[in-house]
């Protein structure tokens, strides 16, 4: 599949190691919000063009990147999910708070520092391999040949969970960034 991919989507697929090798913080499987975070650290693809275009510069992309570490201390929640069990009268963030006070700051996460025992390449967990599939279907969809880093974001837009939650409390959403790519979500010209 990845004879399909431009240069800035392997970009992409190969930026999400800096995120899961050890030191990065970000456990040893590629997940959604390790795509996320490699695309905004894209330069120069329709990807990058499209979230610059939705107002995501440099204080928004730090924005996200805030959002997806808070959610990781929430041990992936979602703030939808957070907010549901608030209404059990669940306190996540009371949660969190004890289970750090224990075990260290990002427990919740698997980033305590002790146990970075792992070696070896990381490989894509299922959230990830799905995300990657839609962008091939979200590509054919839009009647393009290859996959480009757009259609990864345009995958993860869709793909529940938080990046899409995310994305989407930033001002992006599958329907503004087909209107940015392709100019109101008709086949794009030329």
């Amino acid at each position: 599949m990845f004879e399909r991919f431009t240069k800035a989507a392997r970009d992409v697929v190969k930026g999400t190691f800096e995120y899961v090798e050890p030191g990065g913080g970000g456990g040893q499987v590629v997940e959604p919000e390790h795509l996320l975070l490699a695309l905004l650290d894209g330069e120069g693809g329709r990807g990058s063009f499209a979230l610059t275009a939705l107002g995501l510069g440099e204080r928004g992309k730090e924005s996200v990147r805030q959002a997806l570490r808070e959610a990781r201390r929430r041990a992936g929640l979602s703030q939808a999910d957070a907010d549901a069990l608030a209404g059990l009268g669940i306190d996540v963030a009371e949660i969190v708070a004890r289970v750090e006070s224990v075990h260290g700051v990002g427990a919740m996460a698997g980033d305590r520092q002790d146990k970075r025992w792992w070696s070896g390449r990381p490989s894509f967990g299922r959230g990830a391999k799905d995300v990657l599939e839609r962008s091939l279907r979200v590509a054919l969809a839009q009647r393009d040949r290859h996959i480009g880093d757009e259609h990864i974001l345009l995958a993860l837009t869709v793909a529940p969970g938080v990046p899409a939650e995310v994305l989407a409390d930033h001002g992006v959403t599958y329907a503004s960034l087909v209107r940015v790519l392709y100019g109101g979500g008709e086949a794009k010209a030329g």
